[in-house]
C-alpha cells in the first residue's frame, strides 16, 4: 500500500526517528542507498525554490533515480486541467512525485488519485520536509529530541503549522509566539493539541514572545512575508517586538539555546544579522540536512 507524505503527522513517532537515524547514515554514506534505480521521480514546482529543488534533485541522483523537474507554468494544470486527471496521467509515467505549490487541498487531491507516493515539498498549509530535516538537525546538536522545548517566533505560517504537529510527535514541548491576528491555522492547532495530549507534551500559543522563549532550547523563526504575499509588505509593522535578536535570546534562561531559520532569511526583519551569523552553522546545517533527511524519506516511501 502506498504512503504519501503531505504532513509530518503522516508519520508515526517511531517512523520519524527511524528516518532521522537513517538520514545520519546517509550523511556519512551518500551513495549507499540505491532505492531509486530505474525509477523516475517527477518534481512539480509551482513556486520558486533553491534548497528544496536542488536537495531533491541531488538526492534522487545519489539514489540512482531520474529526477524530472517540471515547472508548474509549463504543465496543463496551469491551464485548468483537473488535478485528478493530471494525477492519473502521471501515474502512467512516474514512480513518485514531489510537489511544491500553493493549495494544500490540490496536493491532497493529487495524492488521492495518484498510484505512486506523493511528497509535499511545501504548500501554504504545511512544510513537512523542512520540519523533518530540522528534527534531524536538533538531534544532531542535542543528541535527543524528547523533553526539549522549541519556541517559534513570527508569522503563524506553514512552518508554524508543521511545528505544531512535529514537536509533540517526537516528545518536544512547543510555544508559538505571533502577533495578534497572525496565529497558526486552526486546523493545525486542533491537531497539534490532540497530539500534545496524546504524548503528554506542552503546547502554548501566545502573543508574547518574551514569555514564549522562557526555557527554550531552540528558537525558530521564518520570514514575515512568505512567498505569494509579496504585496503585503506593510504587514511587517505588525511584527514589532517579534525579531529574534540578542535581547530576545537573553530571555531564555538557558545557557545553551540555538537559533534556527528555514531560509531564505530577511536579515534585519525576523532575525538580526548578528544572531543569524552567530548561529549560521546551525542554520546551514539545517539546509544541508534537507538532502539527507529527504533521501531517507524517499527510501522509506519508494522501496
Amino acid at each position: 500500500m502506498k504512503r504519501d507524505f503531505l504532513s509530518i503527522s503522516d508519520l508515526q513517532r517511531g517512523e520519524i526517528l527511524e528516518i532521522i537515524d537513517y538520514g545520519f547514515y546517509l550523511k556519512e554514506h551518500p551513495f549507499s542507498d540505491r532505492s531509486l534505480e530505474q525509477k523516475s521521480i517527477g518534481m512539480i514546482f509551482m513556486k520558486p525554490s533553491t534548497r528544496t529543488r536542488i536537495s531533491f534533485e541531488v538526492g534522487i541522483y545519489h539514489m540512482g533515480g531520474q529526477p524530472i523537474y517540471i515547472q508548474g507554468s509549463s504543465t496543463q494544470i496551469s491551464r485548468g486541467e483537473d488535478i485528478k486527471d493530471t494525477a492519473r496521467v502521471l501515474s502512467r509515467y512516474l514512480d513518485g512525485l514531489v510537489i511544491r505549490t500553493y493549495s494544500h487541498k490540490e496536493v491532497e487531491e493529487l495524492a488521492k488519485y495518484s498510484e505512486f507516493p506523493v511528497i509535499n515539498a511545501l504548500t501554504d498549509l504545511h512544510h513537512p520536509c523542512q520540519v523533518l530535516s530540522d528534527l534531524m538537525t536538533i538531534k544532531e546538536y542535542f543528541g535527543v529530541l524528547e523533553g526539549l522545548k522549541i519556541t517559534y517566533v513570527g508569522d503563524g505560517n506553514n512552518m508554524a503549522n508543521s511545528w505544531l504537529l512535529g514537536a509533540p510527535l517526537v516528545g518536544m514541548n512547543i510555544s508559538i509566539a505571533t502577533p495578534e491576528g497572525y496565529e497558526p491555522n486552526g486546523r493545525a492547532v486542533a491537531e497539534g493539541i490532540k497530539l500534545a495530549q496524546l504524548f503528554g507534551t506542552e503546547l502554548e500559543i501566545t502573543n508574547d514572545p518574551i514569555e514564549a522563549v522562557k526555557d527554550a532550547d531552540i528558537i525558530y523563526t521564518d520570514v514575515w512575508v512568505s512567498m505569494g504575499q509579496e504585496g503585503e509588505k506593510e504587514k511587517v509593522k505588525d511584527f514589532d517586538g517579534f525579531q529574534v535578536n540578542s535581547e530576545l535570546l537573553s530571555k531564555t534562561n538557558k545557557e545553551k539555546t540555538i537559533v534556527m531559520h528555514c531560509l531564505p532569511a530577511h536579515k534585519g526583519e525576523e532575525i538580526s544579522e548578528d544572531i543569524f551569523e552567530k548561529f549560521s552553522e546551525v542554520i546551514f546545517t539545517q539546509a544541508e540536512n534537507r538532502l539527507h533527511a529527504q533521501k531517507s524519506l524517499m527510501s522509506f516511501l519508494y522501496k
